[in-house]
């Protein structure tokens, strides 16, 4: 039988930074496949400006894709992580994205009068 014969605080401070690592991993992630969700619809209606009618769903992945970037840039910075242009040119974060990191959704039509 092995026992670990580090101090306490030493495990649970390399749980913690396991489980940063983990987090941070987890929202790069998550901001990838919002690029790519953006960056598929953009392709896929590329034939010419998109038109009014497919303004509201491209405007919902940009907004998803800001909500991504924000979750990363703040767990970045959780870990000390403080410069975020890297992110941007690493992941090729459009212009309208970053404008829009952090932005919640604009408040619901349903229910109001």
């Amino acid at each position: 039988m092995s026992r670990d014969l580090r101090p306490p605080v030493d495990i649970l401070h390399y749980e913690i930074v396991q489980e940063q690592a983990s987090a941070l991993g987890r929202m790069g992630r998550a901001l990838e496949q919002a690029l790519a969700r953006l960056r598929e619809f953009d392709a896929a209606h590329a034939t010419a400006a998109t038109g009014a009618s497919m303004q509201p769903a491209r405007r919902k992945l940009v907004m998803e894709a800001g909500q991504a970037l924000w979750m990363f840039v703040v767990q970045r910075e959780a870990t000390g992580l403080r410069d975020s242009r890297h992110i941007m040119r690493t992941y090729n974060v459009p212009g309208e994205v970053q404008r829009c990191m952090g932005l919640g959704p604009g408040p619901s039509k349903r229910g109001s009068s």
